[in-house]
């Protein structure tokens, strides 16, 4: 959530920018014959005019802060790899450059500069992404090189664009067109587009892929409906309607670490959570009361009728629901696994954490548990509801990757020296953090 450009409209001012890591849950990690859990896989990452901080999800009665970094002011993008100590920079006062930083050492890795201004970041095990409003430099993640670059894109001036997690399906997307709702689906492991998918007729909002890369959904400007399509093949899945009365701006779309359940917030006071699951027919019967026939000649009737309204009547709706304590503030939303309990995460502008139960069952309206101050300092204690069903089995999740020096000047962006000449090796903490990350130098 870059709030760089809307300083104005925030309801806190120092925050500039919010983000929650990818790995959005409980990881157990099998190393060296041990298995231990990962406490620090949920992190939320908060760009001020101050610097950047790092905050640790793994309770929801305390938002506890495992990193501050002050060297570097008005840092309107901070995106952290995964769990490890790999964090990518960019500040106000230098909106072109990127800084690539082992945030635990203190030390600089690399910086590229780029022919416009930086407008988002995306980074996954294999791929750092570097969005422009008209281009996109696809760099590797071992050596920081750039391998590609998608040129004289669509103009796309809010930055918006989507990288899967996933090391099997590693795709990026972004929009076809500044017109209507086209995505283009990029494959940024062979260097090739894969798909472009007519999604919908308003331009694009809000795109996130699923966990396994197999799933995208979409939102257009319009903010009515959300659908999901199957990655690379582009087919639809599923359509939902998030309203109908009013058009709204989505803020955000987050799928679950599972893929079955898909959230989407706005700058209403509404946050939609939509569940994916595939109605099973069941066998037609002879309606046997008065409603009955009037609901069987009503959805018959749906035959005679426009295309658009037809298609309400088969548009899923929402399996649950959050009333935010604002609305008109940009946010971002997470679907993650705390203490064993489904939770709904809501970083806004306001300044604030807000937390909410999930019922996976039932569904309905969820209950906000906590909320904290995105500056780290307490807030008065309010009272928790009991914790207790909705227990979710933990999402394994391992990696080991390594950044090699090495950097050019290539394809448009400039620099990539590395500054650590006086050290042979960069190694993490092993025993206390995963992935392994290794700078090797020349």
């Amino acid at each position: 959530m870059n709030l760089a450009s809307q300083s104005g409209e925030a309801g806190c001012s120092q925050l500039l920018f919010a983000n929650f890591n990818q790995d959005n849950t409980d990881t157990m990690i099998k190393r060296r014959f041990i298995i231990v859990t990962s406490l620090l896989s949920r992190s939320l990452a908060v760009g001020t005019k101050s610097g950047y901080k790092f905050f640790s999800l793994s309770s929801v009665d305390k938002l506890e802060q495992i990193y501050e970094c002050t060297d570097t002011e008005d840092v309107c993008i901070v995106e952290r790899l995964f769990s490890s100590s790999l964090v990518a920079i960019v500040s106000l006062k230098a909106p072109r450059k990127l800084k690539v930083c082992h945030f635990k050492k203190g030390t600089e890795i690399c910086n590229y500069s780029y022919s416009n201004t930086i407008l988002a970041v995306k980074l996954n095990r294999q791929r750092l992404i570097v969005c422009l409003e008209e281009s996109l430099y696809i760099h590797n993640i071992r050596d920081m090189k750039v391998l590609h670059t998608i040129r004289e894109t669509p103009p796309n001036p809010s930055g918006l664009c989507a990288l899967s997690i996933s090391n099997d399906n590693c795709y990026l997307a972004y929009p076809g067109s500044a017109t209507i709702g086209e995505v283009q689906v990029f494959d940024t492991v062979n260097l090739r587009a894969a798909n472009m998918i007519p999604a919908h007729d308003s331009p694009l909002a809000a795109l996130a892929f699923d966990a396994g890369g197999t799933k995208l959904a979409t939102a257009s400007e319009k903010g009515t409906v959300i659908r999901v399509f199957s990655i690379p093949e582009g087919q639809k899945l599923f359509e939902f309607r998030r309203g109908v009365k009013r058009c709204v701006s989505i803020c955000s779309l987050a799928f679950s670490m599972e893929g079955l359940y898909l959230s989407a917030s706005s700058n209403t006071e509404t946050v939609h959570i939509f569940k994916l699951e595939t109605q099973r027919e069941k066998p037609q019967e002879e309606p046997t009361t008065w409603t009955g026939y009037f609901g069987k000649v009503l959805m018959a009737s749906t035959t005679y009728l426009p295309a658009h309204v037809t298609e309400m009547f088969s548009q899923g709706r929402a399996f649950a629901t959050v009333r935010l304590p604002f609305s008109g503030h940009k946010n971002i939303c997470a679907l993650a696994i705390i203490q064993k309990i489904p939770r709904l995460l809501v970083a806004a502008a306001d300044g604030y954490l807000y937390l909410y139960n999930l019922d996976p069952q039932e569904g309905g309206e969820c209950t906000l548990m906590k909320q904290h101050k995105l500056d780290g300092s307490a807030e008065p204690a309010n009272e928790i509801l009991e914790q207790t069903a909705h227990d979710r089995p933990l999402v394994a999740q391992t990696y080991s990757a390594a950044v090699a020096k090495g950097y050019t000047e290539d394809q448009g962006a400039v620099g990539g020296a590395g500054v650590e000449d006086d050290m042979n090796t960069l190694h993490l903490d092993e025993e206390n953090e995963q992935p392994p990350l290794i700078l090797e130098t020349d």
